[in-house]
């Protein structure tokens, strides 16, 4: 019989958002969810993230070792357009091969001198262009879209369900169908949480409510789903 589990990935770990990664991260741990995937922005506002919260590099190495997964998410999780920086989720889309490889890597020194190695990756917004696909491939054990985790010797096919953002992108748009998409789930069950789902109270609810309904399912990591 085919073991049941649950992968939940918290979305844009940095400094602004630490407080409310945490009160998630205690919350899903409340929930019975001991492994989790934390997506970690590299450089906010193109200034290393541990530089302005030192303390957010000592939980995220404590977290590691207490079994969580470190993914990069992106670099600096935002997008130029037309000579303007401004907050996307589709940071990688317009930037060629040189570029993207820079951004990847640049990310890459910044996690490992704050002590952090990751082996997967997850682009904001999940927005790949041929590029990144590339480089990635090369670079990391692991990848994710919203459909599939690519990496482990194949493709699997394991869709994730999360709340609509801001992001551009095609989310659930009510705790209704989120609660809906959760019941015929397969195997794998992929959750997004977003630390601003915090200031969506009908939104925790439903995803409390995914949780309730996932007791079944053994908690897994993005790291652990690709390796197995």
């Amino acid at each position: 019989m085919t073991e049941r589990r649950l992968a939940v990935t918290l979305h844009d770990v940095e400094p602004a958002t630490f407080t409310r990664c945490a009160l998630i991260r205690d919350w899903l741990d409340d929930h019975g969810v001991d492994r989790v995937t934390l997506l970690v922005i590299p450089a906010p506002d193109l200034h290393p993230f541990d530089s302005r919260r030192p303390e957010l590099a000592t939980w995220l190495v404590e977290r590691g070792r207490d079994g969580d997964a470190i993914a990069q998410h992106g670099f600096h999780h935002v997008r130029g357009d037309r000579g303007h920086a401004r907050r996307s989720g589709a940071e990688f889309i317009g930037l060629d091969e040189r570029e993207t490889t820079r951004a990847i890597d640049a990310g890459r020194r910044v996690l490992k001198l704050a002590g952090l190695e990751p082996s997967g990756f997850v682009a904001p917004a999940y927005a790949y262009t041929p590029q990144l696909r590339d480089a990635l491939a090369q670079r990391f054990a692991w990848w994710a879209t919203l459909l599939r985790l690519h990496g482990g010797g194949g493709d699997h096919l394991a869709p994730t369900i999360g709340m609509a953002s801001s992001e551009a992108i095609v989310r659930v748009t009510s705790p209704w169908l989120l609660r809906a998409c959760a019941r015929v789930a397969g195997a794998t069950l992929r959750l997004d949480v977003h630390p601003r789902d915090l200031d969506h109270p009908r939104r925790m609810l439903a995803l409390e409510s995914v949780l309730r309904g996932a007791r079944h399912r053994r908690p897994a990591t993005l790291d652990e789903l690709a390796a197995a």
